[in-house]
């Protein structure tokens, strides 16, 4: 597929996908949904994967002008979240490999939630993250009425969802809404380096981690330390952990496959 609305490469184990409509704040159209979905679908050599949006701002979530619907008249929402975000949002929960949204500018909409839905959030200090949905009477998407309370509690989700008032990106950190808020100019090397990182790093136990801390959700103490145990017992055999233990006693820099 030739992409007209974002940009992809895959380059030493790193996956980056550009959102690029900077004119409209990289919003979502269908032509834009398909293209990430067939970008996500080329990830079998990517190690970690980086989000990020072209110009000004990450994303701005839907581009209303895109459903062509005049005004005054319906439109079946269910079809398009059932049919795209959801997807999106599934995808990006599931790879097996970490994620790192760089919010660059604002963060709106399902554009805030899609960044939320990554595994880690680096934004940078001027970004805002906003859930827009109540000025046009609307609930949060794309994962944004689960993933609010789980991360910021009830009080603040419900703040940020009934006001729509827009939220810094360091208070957003400091509320643990996101990993890091750091300086304009720092956001492309503290991305860049947490990339690399994950790129050299045992992929097969970061997956793991994902996973694990995602689903944990719903599991009592006793299911959990049931998964621990088999998880522990399948990377125990990996050939990662036979390398990380063998460079540990080594005093070497471990040099990990992803297996």
């Amino acid at each position: 597929m030739a992409y007209e609305t974002i940009d992809f490469k895959l380059q030493e184990g790193i996956a980056r996908l550009i959102l690029n409509r900077p004119d409209r704040l990289n919003s979502f159209t269908a032509q834009m949904h398909e293209e990430v979905a067939d970008a996500l679908s080329r990830l079998d050599e990517a190690r970690v994967l980086v989000l990020t949006g072209a110009g000004r701002g990450f994303c701005a979530g839907q581009d209303l002008n895109d459903r062509a619907v005049a005004p005054g008249e319906s439109v079946d929402l269910g079809h398009s979240v059932e049919s795209y975000y959801n997807p999106l949002i599934r995808k990006l929960n599931g790879l097996p490999m970490p994620v790192i949204a760089r919010v660059n500018g604002v963060a709106a909409g399902a554009g805030a939630n899609i960044a939320l839905a990554c595994d880690i959030v680096i934004a940078s200090k001027s970004a805002k993250f906003i859930q827009s949905f109540a000025n046009i009477g609307l609930i949060p998407d794309s994962g944004g009425t689960w993933v609010l309370p789980r991360l910021v509690g009830q009080a603040r989700a419900l703040g940020l969802a009934l006001t729509a008032e827009l939220l810094p990106a360091e208070k957003a950190a400091e509320w643990g809404l996101i990993w890091k808020a750091v300086d304009d100019e720092a956001l492309d090397v503290e991305v860049d380096a947490l990339a690399a990182r994950f790129a050299a790093a045992p992929t097969r136990g970061l997956a793991a981690i994902k996973r694990m801390i995602r689903e944990s959700w719903g599991h009592d103490l006793e299911q959990e330390l049931e998964l621990q145990r088999d998880m522990m017992r399948e990377l125990g055999m990996s050939k990662d952990y036979k390398e990380g233990v063998a460079a540990f006693m080594e005093k070497r820099t471990p040099k990990f496959t992803g297996n």
